[in-house]
């Protein structure tokens, strides 16, 4: 099974770049998006379903903010809106779509610091509760933060930056460490310079000479760890300030 991530950041403009091409130039079974910034129903019927998928969203009450959705090419048993607490649900920041053993969902961190925190506190106890579950999940997104300074270019500038302060790769800490969820592309590359997000969508200059960061992430629990296969980021794709990554598991949908 192929699963990729991407935050569109805003799914108009990034269709206008060619978002619909590279979707259909993957043969993932499972896209997860994120930040469309836009109510599904002004989308048109070529974004909501395209050849070969069937699309579902969640969208944000604010006009213009955030927005999730899962493009799939095997139906879902079920689709999940929301985790349950206002934050996140009128926010549009999760969605979930549930298979007969696993569940694959899109997610969105906030960006702003006083809001992540919050945002935080509600999402430790969801993660928590995972713990106990006997179905798996594959929890795919932009987290909106660094983990290590090697998700940073030039990370002793940005130590208290947004996405890179204490606070928030300590979180990221405990997803990691006692939690036990999995950094699916760590699993499988561990150099630095690996980035998926870029502070402006340049199209002169090479993603590998810009300063990059490391913000999305594809996050398991420790009994997929064996099933991770491979793991890349897709830095041809420049439809976003954002690069899709992508995680072949070695599961039957």
């Amino acid at each position: 099974m192929k699963i990729a991530t991407i935050n569109v950041n805003g799914i108009k403009n990034a269709v206008e770049r060619g978002f619909l091409d590279w979707l259909r130039q993957q043969d993932a079974d499972v896209v997860c998006v994120q930040n469309l910034k836009v109510k599904s129903f002004e989308l048109s019927d070529d974004i909501l379903y395209p050849e070969g998928f069937e699309g579902y969203f969640l969208d944000a009450e604010q006009d213009g903010m955030s927005g999730v959705g899962i493009y799939c090419r095997h139906i879902p048993k079920a689709i999940m809106y929301g985790l349950g607490f206002e934050q996140c649900d009128h926010e549009g920041r999760f969605l979930q779509a549930d298979y007969d053993k696993f569940s694959v969902a899109s997610f969105l961190m906030p960006e702003d610091p006083e809001a992540k925190l919050k945002f935080i506190t509600h999402y430790s106890d969801y993660l928590n509760k995972l713990r106990r579950k006997r179905r798996e999940y594959i929890i795919c997104g932009t987290w909106q933060i660094a983990h290590k300074t090697i998700d940073v270019r030039h990370w002793a500038e940005y130590q208290i930056a947004p996405g890179f302060r204490a606070e928030e790769r300590a979180f990221m800490d405990q997803v990691f460490g006692p939690l036990g969820f999995i950094d699916t592309f760590r699993e499988i590359d561990r150099e630095a310079e690996r980035y998926t997000w870029w502070p402006r969508l340049d199209q002169e200059v090479p993603r590998n000479r810009q300063d990059g960061w490391r913000l999305d992430y594809q996050v398991v629990g420790p009994n997929l760890q064996r099933n991770i296969v491979n793991a890349w980021i897709d830095t041809d794709a420049t439809f976003s300030e954002h690069a899709p990554l992508i995680v072949e598991y070695d599961i039957e949908i």
